[in-house]
């Protein structure tokens, strides 16, 4: 029997860049992404992709994500 701690803490990650093109996810620059940082919850990561991704609006191959870190670390 396994036992996992739920610390209640749901990180996310928010990160972006220009895409090759607008069909798929591949990246034009990896090395040049830009890491909008890690959230302790869904809503204050949500407000920073919302801010970048208006703030890029003018750029249409520019995109924003978010990642559900917390999905990735459960065992």
């Amino acid at each position: 029997m396994t036992t996992t701690i739920d610390s209640g803490q749901k990180l996310h990650l928010v990160f972006g860049g220009e895409l090759e093109n607008l069909d798929g996810v591949n990246f034009r620059d990896v090395k040049g992404l830009d890491i909008v940082g890690i959230f302790p919850d869904y809503a204050s990561a949500q407000g920073a992709w919302k801010s970048k991704a208006q703030a890029t609006v003018d750029s249409a191959q520019t995109r924003y994500f978010i990642v559900h870190l917390h999905r990735l670390l459960e065992p």
